[in-house]
């Protein structure tokens, strides 16, 4: 072979290793590193950081919480919990865990207990009952009034019908005063305390107010004892007074557990009137409504003890934002006027009975001012003082001087007591 001939072979060869491989450009040396232009790692850190267009979480890191220590000791309305009892503090253990990391719904707890804390505490402090009664009705219906379970417990200490009844709530048609606040609250205190002095201890009256008062004889009984933290109790009783506990500890101690709730971002207090209704026939909700300037969502909504569309006929009552009974009032008689007039047409008209809207019901109307609200007194009112409250401030909600409130109410410095009454002046 011929030098020509190997020269034309070794340019084959390049031709079919640069096919195979490819041929890459060789890369240029990287500049040398100016070191007066590179920033510094205080001037990184201060520059702003710019996230990456990325879809919704994508790259995103989740926070780990704190993790907080069960504790040791506790108390349910001053009796000793044995947290000593490796079982029982076990069980507590759990429910805690539950209660304490669970971050959305303790931050609803604590907007919605200054909506109704204040009212629950000045009835306990009324009665002469534990504080702790309220993380009852916590773990009852997480404070919410319009709620039902599927065995038939209704409201926001969750009565069952029959119970409800034995304790001055009844039902009647679509009238269920199960779900009125108030009310149930009333019935609820004087069923746990009744079922305390049956049981001998609080933590088996809450008990028996979970699973029954039958169960709990029976399961007494049956296991010779009296001891709730040693009972064999359905799951549900057996989880049911630490579950209490956790709450207890949580919404009474929520900065210790890394929750704070700046003021102003809690739920707040509804200012009602009662106004007793006694009719002829069922109202439209629709027409109590408008006679109060209300939406129908709005009353509803201020009054889930009405289960359909309608007021039912008898006497019952309904809640009104406060202030708003004498408009109601006059509205309803505007109301119930004009229907009186479209039920006498002209003689020489005949009534058109297709389109004819039913008469409108006879109402008497008697207001009356909602428990645990400001109270009228003559020309005056008073105000029952509630946890946080100051004389400061119930001066400013009523537009009176600090000096006057301490004139009306014989009140030498600026302390007022939870369940103090005071004359407004």
């Amino acid at each position: 072979m011929n030098s020509s001939n190997r020269l034309i072979m070794t340019a084959l060869a390049w031709v079919l290793l640069c096919a195979c491989f490819g041929c890459a450009t060789p890369e240029k040396p990287a500049p040398a590193k100016d070191e007066s232009r590179e920033p510094s790692t205080q001037a990184l850190a201060s520059q702003k950081q710019i996230p990456a267009a990325h879809p919704p979480g994508a790259g995103f890191i989740p926070s780990i919480s704190s993790f907080y220590p069960t504790p040791t000791k506790m108390d349910l309305c001053g009796e000793a919990v044995p947290l000593d009892n490796q079982d029982v503090f076990e069980r507590f253990d759990k429910e805690f865990t539950i209660v304490v990391y669970n971050h959305a719904q303790v931050y609803l707890w604590l907007k919605r207990m200054e909506r109704y804390f204040p009212w629950i505490e000045e009835r306990l402090h009324r009665y002469g009952l534990p504080d702790d009664l309220k993380y009852v009705v916590v773990a009852e219906s997480d404070l919410v009034p319009n709620v039902a379970s599927s065995k038939g417990a209704a409201g926001p200490w969750q009565f069952m019908p029959n119970t409800g009844s034995s304790y001055g709530l009844p039902q009647r048609g679509s009238f269920d005063s199960r779900y009125d606040f108030e009310r149930s609250t009333e019935s609820a205190l004087r069923l746990l305390d009744d079922l305390r002095r049956r049981h001998g201890s609080w933590a088996m009256a809450i008990a028996a107010y979970n699973c029954g008062d039958k169960r709990i004889m029976e399961e007494t009984r049956a296991q010779r004892v009296s001891d709730y933290y040693h009972l064999k109790l359905p799951q549900e009783t057996e989880r049911y007074v630490f579950r209490i506990l956790a709450i207890k500890e949580v919404l009474g101690n929520p900065t210790q557990y890394g929750y704070s709730l700046p003021k102003g971002h809690g739920y707040p207090e509804q200012r009602v009137d009662r106004v007793n209704l006694s009719l002829s026939a069922p109202m439209p909700i629709q027409d109590a409504a408008e006679a109060a300037e209300m939406t129908y969502r709005e009353f509803k909504k201020l009054n889930p003890t009405l289960r359909a569309d309608h007021i039912p006929a008898g006497a019952c009552d309904v809640r009104l934002p406060e202030g708003k009974a004498e408009l109601f009032e006059e509205r309803l008689s505007s109301i119930q006027t004009q229907s009186d007039s479209a039920e006498r047409p002209s003689a020489d008209v005949p009534p058109d009975r297709s389109t004819s809207r039913p008469p409108m019901p006879k109402a008497e109307i008697k207001p009356q001012a909602e428990k645990g609200s400001p109270e009228k007194h003559g020309s005056g009112k008073s105000h029952t003082v509630k946890k946080g409250d100051t004389l400061s401030e119930i001066a400013k909600t009523y537009r009176v001087s600090i000096q006057d409130l301490q004139k009306a109410n014989q009140i030498k410095g600026k302390e007022v007591q939870i369940g103090q009454k005071l004359r407004i002046p």
